[in-house]
Order: structure tokens, then sequence, then C-alpha cells
């Protein structure tokens, strides 16, 4: 009973932690693109450019406390912090709910942590940084050789599949259209994808990220933004919540189709 109460203790573990994941996060979100030092610069008010103290980067609490507003110049600091604390927070809810082991659910949590940070940064910035991408691709193979070495080759080859369907895709739609439509961003996160789903799952993601894609694009329509064929979406947040949910719940679409018959 012991042991079953150790385990269970661990298993929120991520959920305690999710404010102050996400507290770091929104500090990649922010200086990732920027290309400002992750680790070795303060945080500031952006308004006043007053060094915060610790007490004011308390997750969650401190934006209570300060009532969203600055000490100082009491400038609004926006809900940004909140919502990206908030936002990891749930991820690692979803994956203690989702994940059957201890070791689930930390790789689960890590996984959505970073998906959610590229998602993020793709839809305020249309760019998928390599310095994200390119280790969670190494990550998930990483995971596949330690935790599902009989599943690999798969994931080697779901990687080169992923990266290699997206370039020629991409190229395609240039020759077609003469001008870029998917950038190599998103090829390294669908590559990144594979190494953790695999080849035979890389459909599921690429279709219900389309479906998503769609959907927000008439969203968008509705709330009277004006779409054209030149208009740029960035594709990179649904490809992450793709790879989310089929990383958690396996082959949604083929389960789909085989309840339906």
């Amino acid at each position: 009973m012991t042991d079953v109460l150790t385990v269970a203790n661990l298993r929120i573990v991520p959920i305690l932690l999710g404010p102050f994941i996400g507290s770091f996060l929104g500090v990649l979100i922010v200086r990732l693109p920027a290309t400002r030092p992750i680790v070795w610069s303060r945080s500031v008010c952006e308004t006043c450019r007053r060094q915060l103290s610790p007490l004011e980067l308390i997750p969650l609490l401190s934006f209570a406390a300060l009532r969203g507003r600055c000490r100082t110049c009491e400038s609004p600091i926006g809900a940004f912090p909140f919502a990206v604390e908030i936002a990891a927070t749930v991820i690692a809810t979803w994956a203690v709910v989702s994940g059957s082991e201890l070791r689930d659910v930390w790789l689960d949590s890590a996984l959505g942590w970073t998906l959610l940070t590229l998602a993020w940064i793709d839809w305020d910035h249309m760019q998928l940084p390599d310095v994200l991408t390119l280790p969670l691709l190494l990550f998930g193979l990483m995971a596949a050789l330690v935790f599902a070495p009989l599943t690999l080759p798969e994931r080697v080859l779901g990687a080169a599949a992923g990266y290699l369907a997206f370039v020629g895709t991409a190229w395609a739609y240039h020759r077609l259209r003469k001008r870029d439509g998917l950038g190599a961003g998103d090829a390294k996160l669908l590559a990144a994808s594979g190494a953790w789903i695999g080849w035979g799952l890389l459909l599921d993601v690429v279709i219900i990220a389309a479906i998503c894609c769609l959907g927000s694009a008439a969203y968008l329509q509705l709330r009277g933004r004006t779409l054209t064929r030149h208009t740029a979406l960035p594709f990179g947040p649904f490809l992450a919540f793709a790879t989310w949910v089929v990383w958690l719940y396996g082959p949604i679409l083929s389960s789909v189709s085989l309840g339906g018959d």
C-alpha cells in the first residue's frame, strides 16, 4: 500500500511543477524568436525595464497578487505569463490522467510541454526553432531506444518519412504556386513527430492537423478576418496538437473508420 501511495504521489509531481515549467516555457517563447539570452538574462518589466524580484516571479501567485500590473510603473503585465503557466499545468494534468505508468507521465509531459512551446512560437512568429525541433526528434528516438527498442526502426523511418514528405510537398507547392507554402520548420516538426509515434501514424497526424487548420481558418473568417489564398497561417500549432493527441490515444482516424464498418 505504501508503494502504491508513493507512486500516486510521484505521478502528481508534473502537475505541481506545471506552473514553474510554464514560467520557463514563457521565457523560451519570448526570447527564442528574438535571439535573446535564455539563462543569463534577468526578467524585467517590459515597460519600465526594472528587474523583477524573485517574489514577483512566483508562477500564478505573483500575477494574482500584483493584479496583472507592474509593482513600480503599474503597466499591465498582460495575460501571457499566466496563460502559459496554466497551459503547462493543463498539459501535465492531461498527461497524468492519460498515462498509466509513472514513466509515461513524465514522457507525456515532456513531449506536451515542448509541443506547447513550439506551437506558441509558431503562432506568434511563424517560426519553429531548430533548437527545439531537433532535440525533440533526438529525444523521441532515444526514448524508443531505452523504453521500446523494438520500435526504433519504425521511429527512425517515421522521422525520415515525416521530413521527406513535407519537403517534397513544399517543393511541389512551390513549383505549382511559385511561392513558399510550407516551411522547413514544419518538415522538422513532422520528422520529430515521426520519431515519437512511428511512420504508421504520420497520416493520422497530418489529416488531424489539416482538419484543425481548416477549422481555425473558418473560425477566423466568422470572426471577421479576411482570408485569401495569400494569407499565411502557421501549420506548426496544428501539427503539434495532432502529434500530442495521436501520441496519447493512438490511431484515432483508423479507429473511427473501423468502428464505422
